[in-house]
């Protein structure tokens, strides 16, 4: 025993000095770049603000504090992350076939969503891929308008209950749209959201968004012994039944039903359909089911609820493109009741303002890539082990790529306006070969629920666009709700 001791701690601290020796190597060779002042160690963990405002407050900051190169070094904890803002600087990243692994804080997101297309890393990630794919094809999408427009003409008779000056909180009535149409087409299952009061799930997602993007800035919180103590812990732990039960119950009850059925698939499939179909021919075991359900339903009604209220937000501060918006709607529409996939081919002007929206508040503000081989960025060699900081948000707002880039403009996507335009100044679907897998699916959906929606109302904002205040969650959203009044342009169809 009196050997052991001073051999453990003599082995602890070999250990301890050779980390901070590796550390310190790093920080010289990294000491060039543009960045704040910071500790070994603790990095900007002293000087970062806790708050989503806050942080958010600073990472734009850091685009104006440093123009030129459009990059900047931040340490969260001992770990570097290189921020980029720039369409030549992500470029590099993006189109590599190397650096496709997510960065550290994609791990926190594990507990949630598993190993799942979202978070895994490139080994696995590659037949993932190729094994989705086919569930994301144009002739599975189009069969799913039906479902946007009927939950899209609920929320519209949700709407005409309202008063004239009534103000309705756009994103809570937009979030359960989308999670009725989520459920639907991913699941196969209505849940009747709209028409419910107090969702459990909607709970759930906002407030696990917080706590992860909480938790991603505080490395003390990063190991899950510590972080299950905390009352930030329990909450977590409440979430994770929340939206795991409601998952494994669907699974559950659409594998019976397709085991009664013996897997005879009739009819509208949803992507559960498809994948339960794959466990069944051994091509994907029952836990990466959960994995990839999980990821639809997060991703698929979190992030466009968030983009349309942006994108309403913004419509009814401008008044003059939602006219023309409209314009184009009643000459495309006619006097039919239902989007069709015609119609969606001629919406241009709406998917100018769709994509403006996206501009300036992408959904995922900041994704990350881990760098796994020296890459040069800027002319500056980036040794491997640096975490890239894909900053989307100040990309989308590059005033060598954008005049005048905070102003709202769908004009900058007419075809004429785009031509000069490099391919990486406009990623909110992220880009290359790990690009969002459902984009198309998500610029359907709303389309179709806009179009319902500036077709029967005009829409006028409440909060001027300078009033309002984002926040850097996983998802970008506003600090206070965002309101709007609506009155009719037409009379309303029930569905």
């Amino acid at each position: 025993m009196g050997v052991i001791i001073p051999a453990v701690l003599l082995a602890s601290a070999t250990i301890i000095a050779w980390l901070l020796y590796k550390h310190l190597r790093m920080r010289q060779a990294l000491k060039h770049l543009n960045q704040p002042r910071s500790y070994p160690i603790v990095g900007h963990g002293l000087v970062t603000k806790p708050d989503p405002e806050g942080f958010m407050n600073q990472v734009i900051g850091m685009g104006y504090l440093y123009p030129d190169p459009r990059m900047c070094l931040l340490w969260i904890g001992p770990f570097p992350c290189l921020m980029l803002y720039s369409a030549d600087l992500v470029e590099p990243i993006f189109s590599s076939t190397k650096h496709l692994n997510k960065g550290f804080a994609y791990v926190l997101l594990e507990p949630w969503l598993g190993i799942s297309i979202l978070t895994s890393q490139k080994e696995q990630w590659r037949p993932k891929r190729k094994l989705l794919t086919p569930t994301f094809h144009y002739d599975i999408l189009k069969d799913f308008l039906p479902i946007f427009n009927e939950q899209s003409k609920i929320l519209v008779q949700k709407m005409c209950s309202l008063g004239a000056e009534e103000e309705v909180d756009v994103l809570s009535v937009i979030t359960l749209c989308t999670l009725d149409i989520i459920c639907e087409t991913s699941m196969g299952k209505a849940i009747g959201a709209q028409l419910a009061e107090n969702n459990e799930y909607v709970w759930a997602v906002h407030t696990i968004n917080k706590l992860i993007s909480k938790r991603t800035n505080n490395p003390l919180m990063w190991n899950s012994f510590i972080y299950n103590l905390t009352e930030d812990g329990r909450t977590h732990e409440k979430c994770l039944r929340i939206l795991h039960d409601f998952t494994k119950k669907v699974i559950v009850e659409r594998k019976e039903a397709l085991q009664e059925n013996d897997y005879k698939m009739e009819g509208r499939l949803a992507f559960l359909d498809l994948l339960l179909e794959m466990v069944k021919s051994g091509q994907m075991d029952e836990t990466d089911v959960q994995a990839e359900v999980d990821t639809f339903m997060f991703e698929g009604h979190d992030t466009t609820s968030t983009g349309l209220m942006w994108a309403i937000h913004l419509l009814g501060n401008h008044p003059e493109v939602q006219r023309k918006v409209q314009a184009e709607l009643d000459e495309v529409m006619g006097d039919d009741e239902d989007v069709t996939i015609e119609h969606l081919s001629r919406m241009k002007y709406l998917e100018c303002a769709l994509k403006e929206a996206l501009r300036l508040f992408p959904s995922v503000p900041i994704i990350t890539r881990e760098l796994s081989d020296d890459q040069v960025i800027g002319g500056v060699n980036i040794p491997k082990g640096v975490t890239f900081l894909l900053n989307l948000y100040l990309v989308h707002r590059d005033p060598s790529q954008w005049k005048d880039p905070d102003v709202f403009d769908p004009d900058r996507f007419l075809p004429e306006n785009s031509i000069a335009r490099k391919s990486f100044a406009f990623i909110p679907f992220s880009a290359g070969s790990r690009n969002c897998i459902g984009q198309r699916f998500a610029l359907m959906e709303e389309k179709v629920i806009m179009a319902h929606l500036l077709r029967n109302f005009n829409v006028k904002a409440v909060e001027l666009m300078h009033e309002v205040r984002p926040k850097m969650e996983i998802i970008v959203r506003p600090v206070t709700p965002i309101h709007m009044k609506l009155t009719r342009r037409r009379p309303i169809v029930s569905p």
